[in-house]
């Protein structure tokens, strides 16, 4: 889940790796700088073939291993009760995970989870990222029934805008928190044009923005257990919002899906 301290352009690191496993020429290199940002370097275990042999290998390896040649790629971000279309060999950590990465390549299917450990302080935050590689099978059908298509997504996601902004204006958060009204804000503004990700077609982009943007305002709505839930008892509010948030996660994993002959 989004944290409202967060910055709301911010996407998953699986959504950029899978956004650029599913582009066309991308150097290696520059894939590993937008993926790490600033991230200590990330570490992948398990990648079948790396030069180690013990399938110890760094992000460049992996990337350089599944972007050559004709691959499917996605991301899941999936939540507990809602696997969103991860392969069962990889829920436990994708769930804890919040995300991973599904390919399948000549060599195979496989899912990467990233364990992300937190350092450093508010100030100077730091993170150590590992890719843990594990072997799935075939996962294209169960995907697809759980995500359907980019233009379905993009049509969900611009009905559930109308439910999260009503949500935020009921709660009026601004009044109770001193700092909504700058996280409001940063969440009207959100733009794709600061993200480390490869060109996107337009509907490509609409639908990461908008569902970023629902993501944020769930999160917002929901940050706090003081005047939030008091002021948001409704179970039907709840439920709506939960779809929202449930709705944008998998309108982003649409957003990746990519088929590419080689």
């Amino acid at each position: 889940m989004w944290r409202v301290d967060a910055d709301p352009n911010a996407l998953p690191r699986s959504v950029v790796l899978a956004l650029w496993l599913g582009s066309v020429g991308a150097a290696p290199g520059l894939v590993v700088r937008s993926v790490q940002d600033d991230d200590e370097p990330h570490t992948v275990t398990g990648l079948p073939g790396s030069a180690s042999g013990l399938g110890d290998a760094g992000l460049k390896e992996l990337v350089a291993s599944w972007s050559a040649g004709p691959r499917e790629v996605c991301a899941l971000l999936p939540a507990p009760g809602d696997p969103g279309g991860v392969p069962a060999a990889a829920n436990p950590g994708a769930t804890d995970a919040g995300e991973c990465v599904v390919v399948t390549t000549p060599a195979g299917s496989f899912a990467a989870v990233p364990e992300v450990t937190a350092f450093g302080s508010a100030l100077e935050p730091g993170h150590l990222v590992r890719w843990e590689v594990v072997p799935v099978p075939a996962w294209s059908t169960l995907v697809a029934g759980a995500l359907g298509s980019l233009a379905d997504a993009e049509r969900e996601l611009r009905t559930n805008l109308v439910v999260a902004t009503d949500a935020l204006d009921t709660l009026d958060v601004a009044r109770w928190r001193d700092d909504a009204a700058d996280a409001i804000e940063r969440v009207r503004r959100t733009t794709t044009a600061g993200w480390p990700v490869p060109t996107l077609d337009g509907r490509r982009a609409r639908v990461l923005q908008l569902a970023t943007k629902l993501l944020a305002i769930v999160d917002l709505a929901t940050a706090d257990d003081g005047g939030a839930v008091n002021l948001w008892q409704s179970d039907q509010r709840s439920t709506a919002l939960r779809e929202v948030e449930r709705t944008a996660r998998h309108a982003l994993s649409a957003a990746t899906y990519a088929t590419l002959p080689g």
